[in-house]
């Protein structure tokens, strides 16, 4: 059974498709590596002791290579994950990301109609939710996204949706992530942001290794533990195990559902700051500084769906994320562009 995944190089991308290497799939890779280095898909090939039915590179906007990719190798499945995805170049070039994520997403449809290709795992994210009007967030919470880029994603959403209205074989599982985070325990793939991190994590890490100055925590005084954000993390090895169960619940079952992705538990920026210094033995400096605009209390996922429907629970708990992400970002410290990778 071949798997067709686009943007395979990406960091969630890569650890899905080590873990469907593993499980005995045939994965091909579709990617323009406009922000992921090929160099990962060959770290994942080397972890696996397996090779990809082939490595494009492609770009989603492009539909006849989209539909001649997928004519050769006549996939069973898509993962969809190709997109661009920082939150605050949305807002400044929306036009950008609509054109990539909507107008792609649209052409990769298309391409699986003229295939007969009816399964398609969305990689989707919790921002369609916007601002919590309680919490934890189920999946019946109101999609009200904020930003271009969650426009894009529920978009997206509704367009397979309707897509797999047209056909009752048709299956779309869209997969709302919180936060992801960690590296294959290996250390060989993980994160590696191509310019200043956006989140969290990659930030602590390269604040540990000396890259950056120290952390700056946006806000001391929400309503929390200990007065910074609350947010849902979930370990990329978990989320990639998800993808896979999402996969089997397409075997089985038709019809379009939205999961969230995330453990239910929330971890402070103090508490994650503090619990990566300690297990990896690192220091960690770090300022508190005035709230971000935008910025909210707590983020909690409502993950029992994700059981319910696909079989699927965290395993991982913080230790294993932060544990992970040193070992990645010790062994590259300039991530794949390091020497000798």
């Amino acid at each position: 059974m071949t798997i067709f995944v686009t943007g395979g190089a990406g960091y969630i991308g890569s650890h899905t498709i080590l873990a469907l290497l593993k499980a005995g799939r045939d994965v091909v890779s579709f990617d323009n590596y406009c922000n992921a280095d090929p160099v990962a898909l060959e770290r994942v090939e080397e972890l696996a002791g397996r090779s990809l039915a082939a490595k494009i590179n492609g770009d989603i906007r492009d539909f006849d290579a989209l539909k001649q990719a997928l004519m050769e190798y006549r996939p069973t499945g898509v993962i969809h994950f190709a997109g661009l995805k920082a939150v605050g170049e949305s807002v400044e070039h929306p036009l950008r990301y609509y054109d990539n994520n909507v107008t792609g997403s649209v052409n990769l449809l298309r391409a699986m109609d003229e295939t007969l290709c009816q399964k398609i795992v969305f990689s989707s994210s919790a921002t369609v939710y916007g601002a919590a009007q309680y919490l934890p967030i189920d999946e019946n919470h109101p999609l009200a996204p904020t930003n271009p880029y969650g426009h894009n994603k529920l978009m997206i959403e509704q367009i397979i949706r309707d897509w797999c209205t047209v056909d009752e074989a048709r299956t779309g599982v869209l997969l709302r992530y919180f936060n992801p985070i960690g590296a294959d325990p290996s250390g060989k793939i993980g994160e590696d942001p191509r310019d200043i991190p956006n989140n969290l994590m990659p930030y602590i890490a390269q604040t540990a290794i000396g890259k950056l100055q120290k952390v700056n925590v946006y806000g001391g005084d929400y309503d929390t533990r200990d007065g910074t954000g609350e947010r849902d993390y979930i370990h990329v090895v978990d989320l990639a195990a998800a993808h896979l169960a999402a996969l089997d619940h397409a075997d089985r079952d038709a019809g379009c559902e939205a999961v969230n992705i995330g453990t239910g538990q929330g971890v402070t920026v103090l508490e994650m700051i503090k619990t990566f210094a300690q297990v990896n033995d690192v220091t960690v400096p770090y300022e508190i500084t005035e709230r971000r605009p935008g910025d909210v209390a707590s983020v909690l996922a409502a993950a029992d769906k994700a059981q319910s429907l696909l079989g699927w629970q965290a395993k991982c708990g913080l230790e294993d994320m932060c544990r992970s992400t040193w070992h990645w970002q010790s062994q590259n410290p300039d991530g794949y562009a390091t020497d000798g990778s």
